[in-house]
């Protein structure tokens, strides 16, 4: 056996052979072995262990902590602050650096897609569920006051109704009236429900008829369940939008041939990631008053500027190429979003 061979997973110190053994637990310590991993045990030569990675240098203060913390979570020691100004203006620049194996320098689309999620989620419960001007329909109200309320009034209009034929008097009228009473008890006795517990739901195709029903008796809490609950199943849109994207590109043998689906991935992840990054920025502006015309003017056309940008550095492609297939991609990530919205009625998610 060669000395190369012999000289795997050992350490050469001071003349002295030390296999890098995982230690038992509590079996380090630093005034014990300094020159050895605190992790793994192997002998130390530069600031980092040459078989695990770990710092030879171990911190144990609440600054350390806080450090570790804004690490862990943002990246804020390069790769964030890397990864959002390129997603933003150059989107496909990012995503061709990938997937052509740039992965150090960059959070992934996975780990960025998961923070988007949490960073846009965090932000509507932060702002408590307003949405572009949608608020929690149950916030700050007393639904049952309001029920009994609701219920009042639809028995003095049923009791005016009554009087109203006895004396054989116009009902159309009060008809309306009656009508606009009931569906508004209605929808507070939906969001009652909703309140206090969620409803046991029907298998089959009778939860997607029972969500599709409610939706339009309510739709403001509707679009309130959308909010609060859609983010439990956002990840579902990755692999519902890829055979989408991957449409796109099925008609050129060349770009099936040079295109992977891991390629479609990376795209879908970090286009949804900016999306959902651009959500927050207009959940913050509304909150504090900003959002207006000209916000309401970047919404429709930040999306399609994005796509164009990202495909077109992603995918190589010529201006032309990557506006029809802009066009194109518009349409389809409407028809993702309806299969998503569907997955989560069948689902009981909405209804």
């Amino acid at each position: 056996m060669s000395e190369g061979a012999e000289g795997i997973g050992e350490a050469v110190t001071g003349g002295m052979i030390a296999r890098a053994v995982e230690p038992e637990a509590g079996e380090l310590r630093p005034d014990k072995d300094p020159g050895r991993c605190l992790n793994c045990g192997a002998a130390l030569v530069g600031a980092f262990c040459h078989g695990c990675g770990q710092s030879a240098h171990v911190h144990r203060s609440l600054h350390a902590w806080w450090h570790d913390f804004l690490h862990s979570v943002l990246h804020l020691e390069g790769k964030m602050w890397r990864t959002l100004p390129l997603l933003a203006w150059r989107p496909g620049e990012l995503t061709r650096r990938y997937i052509d194996g740039e992965r150090a320098r960059f959070v992934s689309p996975l780990a960025l897609f998961l923070f988007s999620v949490f960073t846009m989620f965090a932000a509507m419960s932060i702002a408590g569920g307003s949405v572009i001007g949608m608020d929690d329909p149950r916030a700050g109200v007393d639904i049952a006051g309001e029920l009994r309320a609701a219920q009042a009034q639809v028995d003095t209009l049923e009791a005016e109704r009554r009087a109203a034929a006895a004396r054989r008097g116009d009902v159309a009228a009060v008809d309306r009236r009656l009508e606009g009473a009931r569906r508004e008890r209605d929808a507070l006795r939906d969001a009652q429900e909703f309140a206090a517990a969620p409803r046991e739901l029907r298998t089959g195709w009778g939860r997607l008829d029972e969500g599709i029903k409610k939706a339009n008796e309510n739709r403001s809490l509707f679009f309130y369940k959308v909010q609060t609950n859609a983010y439990k199943f956002s990840w579902a849109l990755i692999p519902i939008s890829v055979p989408f994207l991957w449409l796109l590109f099925l008609h050129r043998r060349r770009y099936r041939e040079e295109f992977k689906a891991y390629d479609h991935m990376a795209f879908v992840t970090y286009s949804i990631s900016f999306m959902s990054l651009g959500l927050v920025v207009l959940i913050l502006l509304n909150r504090i008053g900003i959002f207006g015309a000209i916000v309401g003017l970047a919404t429709i056309i930040v999306p399609p500027v994005h796509i164009y940008r990202q495909l077109r550095g992603a995918y190589r492609l010529g201006a032309l190429s990557a506006l029809w297939r802009t066009a194109l991609l518009l349409f389809l990530a409407s028809v993702a979003m309806l299969v998503f919205g569907l997955l989560l009625l069948t689902l009981g998610v909405l209804g």
